[in-house]
């Protein structure tokens, strides 16, 4: 399956029982809502595919793994409505990757803000470079990590969530992600990093599919009402988002 246009691009491969999902967008593999609605679709579909065990999630390039919301669409947001809809295209997408009967395995090669440390927080085990390193800067545009948090907290608790969204202008390395528990492994390079991907998820396809899928239902016990808690948070971050203060730091990052 191969997906592209202006809003980006989704591409899945299947082999050897292993579905390799990559996203992409321009502006440092950012999210707009369709690109969102697209890979939350291709999840929903790809769990309840008989030929696949496993899934690898990564985003294209050598730059960025993922610089989180299109900002683009937030400046677009014009009424309550619109920012909760906007915002309930990362609830749908943690959702997704929650409930998705298969493993998800990350692959972060670059850095990642905001909405891509949700994504990173949500797989169920992720590889990553050492300058994949992590910010959520919600907070410095006038919003918050609202969406994101409980997949973000059950990763790497509350005390570092704190950490992470009070220094909204900071960035955490690598090792940092590795010791909180965010990452599983850290690699230099990133043939190192592939390389052990490969062979992680080449064992983990050869493992009983049932077995899996109970697994990662224990991984997820507890998170039955997040399918409320996530919409709630994505109108909480709708209203914050048409602020006078958000508005000015938008259009201010935007002329970075």
């Amino acid at each position: 399956m191969s997906v592209q246009d202006s809003n980006g691009s989704l591409t899945t491969i299947i082999k050897n029982k292993i579905a390799t999902l990559q996203f992409a967008h321009p502006a440092s593999n950012s999210f707009p809502r369709q690109l969102l609605d697209l890979l939350t679709a291709e999840l929903n579909k790809l769990s309840e595919n008989s030929e696949v065990s496993v899934i690898i999630l990564k985003s294209e390039g050598s730059g960025a793994f993922c610089a989180g919301a299109s900002f683009d669409e937030l400046l677009a947001v014009t009424n309550l409505e619109e920012g909760k809809y906007f915002f309930s295209g990362f609830a749908h997408l943690i959702n997704a990757m929650r409930r998705c009967k298969k493993i998800i395995v990350g692959r972060v090669h670059g850095k990642t803000v905001g909405g891509g440390v949700g994504i990173a927080s949500a797989c169920d085990y992720v590889f990553a470079s050492k300058n994949a390193s992590i910010k959520l800067s919600e907070l410095a545009i006038g919003i918050g990590p609202f969406v994101i948090e409980p997949a973000v907290s059950r990763k790497i608790g509350k005390t570092a969530l704190a950490e992470m969204t009070l220094s909204a202008h900071e960035w955490k390395s690598a090792d940092w992600a590795l010791a909180k528990g965010l990452y599983a492994a850290t690699y230099e390079k990133t043939e190192e990093l592939d390389e052990a991907l490969v062979n992680f998820c080449a064992k983990l396809a050869n493992y009983n599919p049932e077995a899996l899928v109970e697994m990662k239902k224990v991984f997820w016990e507890g998170t039955e009402n997040w399918d409320q808690v996530l919409i709630d948070r994505a109108a909480i971050s709708g209203k914050l988002v048409l602020s006078d203060f958000t508005r000015n730091a938008l259009e201010q990052f935007k002329k970075q």
